[in-house]
């Protein structure tokens, strides 16, 4: 083959083939070229920071997804525009990385450490209180991250957050601005409001109607796009009784447990923070007096500025090597027990430590160990036996045209799942974000090809293939009849409501007496009052005062159940009781955080102003 080219390289296609190279490099460069080759993996450049295709199919993912869990799993989701869904993703990716750019220029920081107490503490990865692993990668599974993924995220977050607490603890309010808002905000209204029902009942509407709308809105009412998928399962817990192992094979294992066994210190210390003069003088003092037969216990209750362990005499318990900091664990297995090391520092400070006692290693039977052995040693072998099958089993899909093959192969059954659309199902394989990319992408859905392996977890890989795509279809108008014709009955109930409503506020602002006999009166009402409905609330805090006694004035609303509700607003009264320093600091301070978050705002505008920012 390598001759064939060089021998046509001398032919005229060759000669052709360079002269179009050397035309293009001459009108685009050869940057042009090297840069849109780099490109084609990339969705966005921010400072010349890339945003990959990756992240922003992700992004886009988890905004189908939280759509999905606002709006219920009836939701629709052939309505959403996909170019809309990576429009917002790619504006929201570029906003964050422009935030974490401006965190990282202002020097924002925190520990590992920081990081791994968050997780910890996280509810959600929570069993009966405790950090879980399981339920911590199920819930990874359940958005398609990987650990690493998640942490980065998290650190991401832990950033930005830094930031905005930075910005907000910079913002102020006056005195004045507080008294100004507690009063607008304790203000209360006395109003009268007269309901219109909207009255689908009384719509009568033919079946022409129904038609016409229908075909007016034939998009609006078409079945979701979907696939039904084949796909083998590969678990490794199917390769643990493939696995002999006999006790000659245990006892490398043993002798290794065995010779990792080492003895176990319980020391007790008092810790002085701070590494300078000051602090070591202090625990030179302390040291004297424990010299002079005072007790270690009392005075590390005392003194001590290890919280975690002064109320107990500054005991840390039994460890071995390994746990302390090194210096603080050479002095430790340099004492005698009820011995005293001299001032020792750390990075945390100065410490006293004493070696309350030496726990010798209790060597365990092979006996004992050969259960934990036989598992551990299974697991290895399970884990290479697993590696190489999966790898084999994605050579076969591929090489596969179907999946019956690689199924008996690897003695696996082909499954076939329910049909699902583009947002996943609620549990097994279709609620995997990687499954659902590969069902949905070019070389599944158009191609028919076998997908590789997927992870679902550790323990489990999937190949699947499109067995069925159930692509969007009109729908009858026998199928959506009743639905159009309740919508239509629904709007124009309500607008003929509104339009009774609109023509009595007319009357009424133009001074005509309108006997009503069913005004519902409320009496100092604030802004937050249970019994009123949010949107007529909205709407009366934003009428304009009476101008005086006797002289009301009007206003109305459509209710979300198409009811439209005139309002009549009879007075405003301020609060009669001063504010205490309690609760005018309240006040101070949410109406900072407020301006922090407008601060903040501004930032993000301004970051985005002055980015070098390139779209591909």
């Amino acid at each position: 083959m390598l001759q064939n080219i060089r021998d046509n390289s001398r032919g005229w296609i060759s000669k052709v083939i360079i002269g179009l190279i050397v035309i293009l490099m001459a009108f685009t460069g050869f940057e042009a070229i090297v840069t849109g080759t780099s490109n084609r993996n990339n969705a966005a450049e921010v400072n010349g920071e890339v945003i990959t295709l990756d992240e922003l199919n992700l992004a886009v993912e988890m905004q189908r997804r939280q759509l999905i869990q606002q709006f219920g799993r009836d939701f629709d989701t052939s309505l959403l525009d996909d170019n809309l869904l990576r429009d917002a993703a790619l504006r929201g990716l570029i906003d964050r990385k422009l935030v974490l750019q401006a965190a990282s220029d202002a020097n924002f920081v925190f520990s590992q450490a920081a990081v791994d107490q968050v997780l910890l503490q996280t509810p959600e990865f929570q069993v009966d209180g405790r950090f879980n692993t399981e339920r911590f990668d199920q819930l990874l599974r359940q958005y398609g991250y990987s650990r690493l993924q998640y942490r980065q995220k998290l650190e991401e977050e832990m950033l930005i957050a830094q930031l905005r607490a930075g910005i907000a603890a910079t913002s102020f309010v006056t005195e004045e601005q507080a008294r100004a808002f507690a009063n607008l905000e304790r203000q209360t209204r006395d109003f009268a409001s007269h309901v219109i029902k909207a009255n689908p009942d009384a719509i009568e509407l033919s079946d022409s109607d129904v038609g016409e709308y229908y075909a007016s809105h034939a998009a609006e009412f078409t079945s979701p796009e979907q696939v039904v998928l084949e796909y083998v399962e590969l678990s490794k817990s199917s390769f643990f009784d493939q696995v002999e192992v006999t006790d000659e094979e245990l006892q490398p294992l043993y002798e290794s447990e065995i010779a990792n066994l080492a003895e176990q210190r319980q020391a007790a210390h008092i810790l002085i923070e701070g590494d300078d003069d000051k602090a070591r003088t202090r625990i030179e003092e302390i040291k004297a007096r424990i010299d002079a037969g005072e007790d270690f216990a009392e005075l590390a209750r005392e003194l001590s500025q290890d919280p975690g362990s002064a109320a107990d005499g500054g005991d840390l318990g039994y460890a071995g090597r390994g746990v302390y900091d090194p210096a603080f664990e050479e002095a430790l297995y340099a004492l005698k027990p009820d011995q005293v090391s001299e001032p020792v520092k750390s990075e945390f400070g100065w410490h006293l430590i004493k070696l309350l006692d030496v726990r010798a290693p209790e060597v365990p039977s092979f006996d004992s160990l050969k259960d934990k052995l036989e598992r551990e040693f299974k697991s290895q072998q399970v884990e290479l036996r697993f590696v190489e099958a999966t790898r084999q089993l994605e050579d076969a899909a591929f090489e596969a045209s179907d999946l019956a093959q690689p199924a008996q192969e690897f003695g696996l059954t082909v499954k076939v799942s329910e049909p699902v659309g583009r947002e996943g199902g609620a549990s097994g394989i279709t609620a995997n974000r990687q499954v659902l990319q590969a069902a949905f992408s070019e070389e599944l859905l158009e191609e028919g090809r076998n997908s590789s392996t997927i992870e679902l977890d550790p323990n489990t890989v999937v190949v699947v293939r499109v067995k069925e795509h159930l692509k969007p279809e009109q729908l009858p108008l026998e199928q959506v009849s009743d639905s159009i014709r309740s919508h239509l009955q629904q709007e124009l109930a309500s607008a003929a409501a509104k339009a009774e409503g609109e023509k009595f506020l007319v009357a009424l602002r133009a001074g005509e007496e309108q006997e009503l006999s069913d005004w519902q009166v409320h009496e100092a009402v604030t802004r937050s009052q249970e019994n009123v409905e949010p949107q007529i609330l909205q709407a009366l805090f934003r009428m304009p005062k009476p101008a005086s006694a006797g002289e009301p004035t009007f206003a109305g609303v459509t209710l979300n159940n198409g009811d439209y509700v005139v309002l009549r607003l009879d007075g405003v009264s301020q609060p009669q009781e001063a504010l205490n320093e309690e609760e005018l600091a309240m006040y101070r301070n949410f109406l900072a955080s407020r301006v922090g978050q407008q601060d903040f705002a501004a930032l993000r505008k301004q970051l985005e102003t002055s980015a070098d920012i390139e779209r591909f």
